[in-house]
């Protein structure tokens, strides 16, 4: 199994209101879907440094792990997704779609249902708007 590492980006690890999603920008298959921000874990990192990484990478911010959501979420094969709540370190400016995103939103409760997510992300966005508090 190959991981993907991500992160729930949200306003507060504790009592989390809001997330943040990303518009795929590239390949032209999953273009004008949404994610959680993430990518590949390399060859010898440790999946939360990956985490760590590509927010750094993809939305230009450093930010501080929670707790992980979920077990491994099955992608297609070979591939799984390990998503952790995450929130941006302080003193910094907001997150911006520097790699692979052409927009990001942030979204409450009600309004994760209302995007095009990529196909093996359904499932992960569901459990995330249960989570969320109003």
């Amino acid at each position: 199994m190959r991981l993907i590492a991500a992160v729930a980006l949200c306003d507060d690890l504790q009592h989390p209101t809001r997330v943040l999603a990303g518009r795929r920008s590239s390949p032209a298959h999953l273009a004008g879907r949404w994610e959680f921000p993430g990518g590949k874990v390399e060859p010898g990192e440790e999946p939360a440094d990956a985490a760590v990484r590509e927010a750094r990478e993809e939305l230009g911010v450093l930010v501080r792990l929670g707790p992980r959501i979920g077990d491994d979420w099955p992608l297609q094969h070979p591939w799984a997704m390990r998503l952790w709540w995450a929130v941006p370190v302080a003193d910094q400016p907001g997150p911006r779609p520097l790699e692979d995103h052409s927009e990001l939103r942030w979204l409450g409760v009600g309004e994760l249902a209302d995007l095009a997510w990529l196909e093996h992300d359904v499932p992960i966005a569901r459990l995330v708007a249960g989570l969320l508090h109003r």
